[in-house]
């Protein structure tokens, strides 16, 4: 819900790029010429979103599980959207257990996951059946 309410009109981002950029998940840049210079996230836009993804990326850390409970919610959603978010589920945890085994920090590796769960939301908040809905 807090997603919703701090974005309003997911339908407003027409790549999931340029909501990842109004949620400030995205680098910094320093370009001059054809030197690429990439540094930490820039921060602009919506703090409270950007602190909504990044607490939600924590929960990557463990084995994607659906419990009785979250079973019966899952059920009630449209079935693309039930996919995507078991493909959202497995491939974050697997991207938190890679890049901590490369050795990466940990705080780095839950704001880079915290980016691709941005693109995920994106994606299941442009489905038909959601758009309807909110």
């Amino acid at each position: 819900m807090t997603l919703v309410a701090e974005v309003g009109d997911f339908r407003r981002f027409a790549t999931a790029p340029s909501f990842m950029s109004f949620t400030g998940l995205v680098p910094s840049e320093h370009s001059s010429g054809l030197e690429r210079q990439q540094g930490a996230i820039t921060r602009c836009g919506n703090a409270h979103l950007r602190r909504v993804l990044v607490e939600s990326a924590w929960a990557y850390r463990y084995l994607p599980l659906v419990g009785k409970q979250l079973r019966a919610r899952v059920n009630a959603a449209p079935v693309e959207v039930q996919r995507t978010s078991w493909e959202a589920q497995r491939r974050l945890c697997h991207r938190y257990r890679r890049l901590t085994a490369a050795g990466k920090p940990k705080n780095k590796v839950v704001v880079a996951i915290a980016r691709e769960l941005a693109a995920f939301v994106w994606s299941v908040a442009r489905q038909p059946e959601f758009v309807a809905v909110s």
